[in-house]
Formats: C-alpha cells, structure tokens, sequence
C-alpha cells in the first residue's frame, strides 16, 4: 500500500528544455477563415500521398511475382476493359448508418451533436474511389470487409466490371513514413500522461486530483514510489480537462442560466491545481472536446489567459490537439482522442482503438475521416494530419482503458501506441518510459483508498 511521507527529498531529473519548439507550429493556424471550400482539402491531400502510394504499390505488386508490371491508370474514370490495372484515389464511403451534419444541427438549435455512438459501417454500403476526374465504384470480395474510411488515400488493384465498376483484387497504402533516429535515454525517464480529469462545477478538484498532484510533485506515497516520482521530467495533459456545463439555447431571462460566475470559478480552481504541478515539472496541455476551444481539428492552444497561476512558470505551455513535441531524443505525437473516437464508429472487426490509431499510421494521417465525419478546418495549401514524420509515440487520450500496441513500416520504423484512460474514471495516469518506450499505469486511486 502507499503511504504519505513528505519527509523524502528526491533529486527531481531534469531534461534539456526548448527541445520541441520545432514541432509546435505542425498545427497552428494563426486566423481562422471558413469561407473556403473543403474540396481543396481532399486535392491537397491527394496530390501529397499519392506519390507515396504508388511507389508503395509498385514495390509490393511487383514483389509478388507477376509476370508483368500492373501499369498505373492516372485517372478512376479512364479505366477501360478487363486488363488488369491499379488506380489511386481518396475513398468515400456512401453509407444510411453515417450522421448528417444538417440533420444534427436541425435537431439540436444549431448545435452540432458530436457523441454518435453507433456505427457508420454496414451492408448496404458502397464505396468509390475518387480522384480530381470523378468516382468509380469498388466491388469485390478485397474491399467487402475493408478496414477504411472517407478520406484514406488508398491504391486499388484490379479491373472494369461490365458494369462499370471496378473489380478490386488487392489495395494497398501509402505505409509509414520516415522515422528520426531516436537517441535514447542513458537513465529512466519518465513522461506522466494524464487525461479526461473533467472538472466540474459541481466537483472543480476532487480528492484523487489533489493526490495526483501531490504524486506528481513527489510528496506522496512509499520511498519507492516518490523516487520514480522524481524521474518524472515532464507532465502532458492530453485533454478534456474540464467538463464546461451546458450554455442556455436562445435567449433567457433567467439570471441563473446566463451567471457565468461558477464557471469563472471552475476555471480558476483548474489553474491552481495545474500550477501545483508545473510548480514540480515542465507542464504541456491540449485542449479536448469539452475543453473551452473551437471544436474543429486541429484545436487550437488554449488561451493562455485562462491560467494566470500557470503561466508564471516557464516550463508551462498550452499546445494544439493534434500536437508533436520531442523529449530527451523521442518525437511523441499526441491526440485527444477525437479523431480516433471517430475512427470506431468504422471499425469492421471490433477493432480496438489501439489497433486503429496504429492503422492511421499505415494510411500515413491520423484524421482521414475530417471532414466527412470529424470536424475540421478547410485548410487550402497543405493537409497537417499527413504524417512527414512516424512518432516514436503515438500517445491518444480519454480512451476507455489503458492499451498498448505497435506498429511496424516496411523500412523499420516502429512506433509504439499508447492509450490513455479518462482520469475522472479511472483514476489512473500512464507513466511513458524514455529510455525503454515501455509504459506503466499508475493508481491514483490507491491513494485516495488509503
């Protein structure tokens, strides 16, 4: 059992800071326009993935021993006769189980519902490949129970049917890109994981998040576990810190609804508990979906005037969600969790939501689905959720239990998926090794039992 003891006096290990600076920009975007339109996403993101998908293609077709080189047609709607031929393109899946925006918004006063819980997969689906000239129709037993969704850059193998669609045999992606070399730590060091605290009005900072910030400072718990404690060199809080309550729809007379004074408090109570641990350690944060932040990804930082106790410490800072950093010689990749979220509603094979954010990396981005079904922003020039660099990490949040997988590229990458479990549930945080990538779920809870 742990027990408090606030008489130890470890060494806290420390790491070099400014490491990831770099990597901070990959999702900021500065002023927000919504005047665009969303076809320019998909193009972009075409014309940046196919180039890999067709190397990836040609490399494994040709691997497999056919006699002759399966050629490229360059565009879905010039594929002719039943020669064998291989097209790349964006899927789109056409299915009744997927949400309209527009009926949403009716239902709900203009208000988007983003917690669908079914599934968008079902029989009567169809699926086109699409490219700058048009769609064609997928058919064949490769694709009845393919794992994808809207969005995913995809090359697909096969022939015309005489009707018109195209007989699939085999498909293939763009695989993972390339990795950094990473150098790793001589001694353990750890990064805590901390997701889904989901502070209330009703209950701002319970007793297992006053535990966790003592944990986290090095003052609770056995000899044992204060010196892992000390080895802890940075702290991320991958998002849906705080659950705001619900605004009132339209307008009220009613001088309760519109007393914006307990979320003020809400919020205030949230920084100094925050500030307890950036006090103790480097502190990052991402904004989650119910996080006071714009709900399209990527979310942007949240405003560092909502924490004017944090912000006095230099080793605190609000990042977007998506966001990479580098610690100590690890690229991690970080994600609230929405975009994986969104990813089970596609799953074919009760695929677990480790298993899908390791197949994003195979697909080479990690929100295939945005904007068909995942909100996002209409970016014009580039597509940000396009992998240029594999992670070492791969950390998700406010996932329903603790989980870890691998995913391995062609070339060696390999990149390790870690889950984490809301806290509000939990009770639990992950401890992410840096010298070993192995992770530990910790108990808070057991302290709060104590």
């Amino acid at each position: 059992m742990l027990a408090m003891d606030y008489d130890l006096k470890v060494p806290r290990t420390r790491v070099t800071a400014g490491e990831s600076e770099k990597y901070l920009t990959e999702f900021k975007i500065g002023r927000r326009h919504y005047t665009q339109q969303y076809n320019k996403l998909y193009y972009k993101r075409l014309e940046t993935l196919k180039p890999f998908v067709q190397t990836h293609a040609q490399h494994k077709w040709e691997k497999q021993g056919h006699k002759q080189p399966i050629r490229l047609t360059q565009k879905v709607l010039n594929v002719e006769g039943p020669e064998p031929t291989y097209i790349i393109g964006s899927i789109f899946i056409d299915t009744p189980q997927k949400p309209s925006t527009l009926e949403q918004v009716e239902k709900t006063h203009w208000i988007s519902d983003t917690d669908f819980t079914g599934k968008y997969r079902g029989p009567e689906d169809a699926l086109y490949l699409e490219d700058e000239s048009g769609r064609i129709r997928l058919v064949g037993k490769a694709i009845e129970e393919l794992l994808v969704t809207s969005g995913v850059i995809m090359a697909a193998m096969g022939s015309e049917t005489a009707d018109g669609d195209f007989d699939v045999v085999d498909v293939c992606f763009a695989g993972m890109a390339p990795q950094p070399q990473r150098q790793p730590s001589a001694e353990d060091k750890y990064v805590a994981l901390v997701s889904g605290l989901s502070a209330t009005v009703e209950s701002p900072v319970t007793l297992e998040m006053q535990l966790l910030a003592e944990y986290l400072a090095g003052t609770a718990g056995s000899e044992e576990d204060q010196r892992r404690s000390a080895q802890i060199v940075q702290t991320v809080v991958v998002g849906q810190t705080v659950e705001l309550p619900e605004p009132p729809l339209g307008h009220t007379e009613d001088a309760k609804a519109n007393d914006r004074k307990p979320v003020q408090q809400l919020l205030a109570a949230v920084d100094a508990f925050l500030a307890d641990i950036a006090a103790a350690m480097p502190l990052t944060l991402l904004p989650g979906k119910s996080d006071p932040a714009d709900i399209s990804m990527p979310q942007q930082p949240l405003h560092p005037s909502l924490f004017a106790h944090c912000k006095q410490y230099s080793g605190f800072q609000t990042v977007t969600n998506p966001a990479y950093f580098e610690v100590d010689g690890t690229l991690v990749l970080a994600s609230a969790g929405q975009n994986v979220d969104d990813l089970c509603h596609y799953a074919v094979h009760d695929e677990t939501p480790c298993q899908l954010a390791a197949r994003t990396l195979q697909w080479r981005h990690i929100a295939p689905s945005g904007p068909d079904t995942l909100w996002g922003y209409p970016f014009t020039d580039h597509d940000p959720f396009v992998v240029r660099n594999t992670p070492h990490v791969y950390v998700v949040g406010n996932q329903p239990k603790f989980d870890m997988c691998a995913a391995e590229g062609t070339d060696g990458q390999i990149s390790q998926m870690v889950m984490v479990p809301g806290f509000r549930q939990s009770r639990s945080i992950v401890l992410l090794n840096l010298r070993t990538l192995e992770c530990t779920q910790v108990h808070i809870g057991a302290l709060a039992a104590n």
